[in-house]
């Protein structure tokens, strides 16, 4: 447990500072040589990066229709049935977003528009390190499905045998994704991003990963012209607020919820009791060895935080200025804290809101920015599968109404040749009016 107040500033800011980013010199120079290999290489790289970093020595990057449909045979009726609910529930959620052009007449004669149009073609990520996430699939077909994408294009790291799982193809063929390819890492970005002699560029890349993907993500999205990201969405965090009166136990399991997710994951706990903080570390050591994936928990808890603070308006504080990606509020008047908070992905109120269910089915999107970018950019949703544009259209009237003002800037700019494509109009407008007047 450390007690907020006795810190400095700089004791503050470097407790919670992300453990991921600490060797991010050295990540950079890797991540760099990966992408130049894959640029220069093509195919070729594709193939030795997953046999060097997977184990796995693949005779063909993309999967087939008869494997899809395999996988549908395989899954039992209860797993079909969850996928097919969650992904409704996404959908619902998902489809009250489509976007509606804006449409208005700024003054008589000059009419602005604001449409959108989906993106021709997406990469989705699929993270398969030490498990296979179909909800991530759902949380990135899902939208491009809805936003008729013309292309949508998957990527997932091999598991031992080489394949991708059965969920995470069915998942897929209810999105109508057109290609899957088994192929992860920083090399599956730079293909999308660079294309290959089998996978043709896309425009935007979405979905979370590790921090080589991260990374990856970030240079290519400054190295490719046109080629653009979804967010920064690495490693996987929450941070609890809690009181005296929450359930130890319930806090507990969703620190340990998200621990599980790698052990470069980090969960915090900000509380103003020091008895809750006592009973949720003793809860998390308890039920830590009852999980599967306890000895990546048990990593990840190594970089966790138990804060004591004063009270919990500092606790929104602490909050904010983590910028966490999931927020839990548990405490006796969650939407009391709620008012608060500034900086977070995506927000969980009350003792009955895990974080699990927005994982996979509450119908919100489980793509979240991470490492505190959640203070400048905002959780996955449906417009980022479309691009907005502007049209204008103005009348003679219109144009002639609104040439004094462009006039005028046009001169304090010193911009003669936007003021000239204006007075032209007017002036051949002027003759014109001009000619037919004499011809009568």
């Amino acid at each position: 447990m450390i007690i907020w107040k006795n810190l400095t500033d700089k004791q503050q800011q470097a407790l919670l500072e992300r453990p991921a980013i600490a060797e991010n010199e050295q990540l950079s120079s890797q991540v760099a040589g990966i992408l130049t290999q894959v640029k220069t290489q093509g195919d070729q790289a594709l193939f030795s990066l997953t046999e060097k970093f997977d184990g796995i020595a693949l005779d063909s990057l993309q999967v087939t229709q008869a494997q899809v449909d395999q996988a549908k045979k395989v899954l039992s009726s209860e797993r079909l049935a969850a996928i097919n609910t969650a992904y409704e529930q996404i959908k619902s959620f998902h489809q009250a977003q489509q976007p509606q052009d804006v449409i208005v007449e700024t003054r008589p004669g000059v009419v602005c528009t604001l449409t959108s149009q989906a993106i021709e073609s997406v990469g989705l990520y699929i993270p398969a390190g030490s498990a296979p996430l179909p909800s991530t699939v759902l949380m990135l077909g899902v939208p491009a499905q809805l936003a008729k994408c013309g292309r949508k294009v998957l990527v997932c790291p091999p598991d031992s045998d080489g394949k991708l799982a059965d969920e995470v193809l069915v998942a897929a063929d209810l999105c109508n994704i057109d290609e899957i390819y088994t192929l992860g890492g920083a090399q599956a970005i730079a293909a999308l991003a660079y294309g290959t002699q089998s996978i043709e560029p896309v425009c935007k890349v979405f979905g979370p990963g590790n921090r080589f993907v991260t990374e990856a993500k970030k240079q290519l999205s400054q190295q490719v012209p046109g080629f653009a990201i979804d967010m920064p969405a690495g490693p996987s965090e929450v941070l609890v607020i809690a009181d005296k009166n929450s359930n130890a136990t319930f806090v507990a399991a969703d620190l340990l919820s998200q621990a599980e997710h790698g052990p470069d994951s980090q969960v915090v706990l900000v509380s103003d009791s020091e008895s809750l903080i006592a009973q949720v570390e003793q809860a998390m050591a308890q039920q830590l060895s009852q999980l599967s994936r306890r000895d990546i928990a048990a990593q990840a808890l190594t970089q966790s935080r138990l804060i004591l603070t004063d009270n919990l308006a500092t606790a929104v504080q602490v909050s904010n200025q983590y910028a966490p990606e999931h927020l839990i509020i548990q405490t006796e008047t969650p939407k009391t804290q709620l008012a608060g908070i500034r900086n977070a992905g995506s927000v969980f109120l009350g003792a009955y809101t895990p974080e699990s269910a927005g994982d996979y089915a509450s119908g919100t999107n489980h793509v979240l920015p991470t490492y505190g970018y959640s203070k400048v950019c905002s959780s996955l949703s449906l417009a980022d599968f479309y691009r907005r544009f502007t049209i204008q259209e103005i009348t003679k009237a219109g144009l002639a109404s609104l040439a004094p003002c462009i006039t005028e800037l046009t001169d304090a700019e010193g911009l003669d040749g936007h003021k000239r494509a204006v007075t032209i109009r007017l002036e051949q407008n002027s003759e014109q009016n001009k000619a037919q007047g004499e011809g009568l």
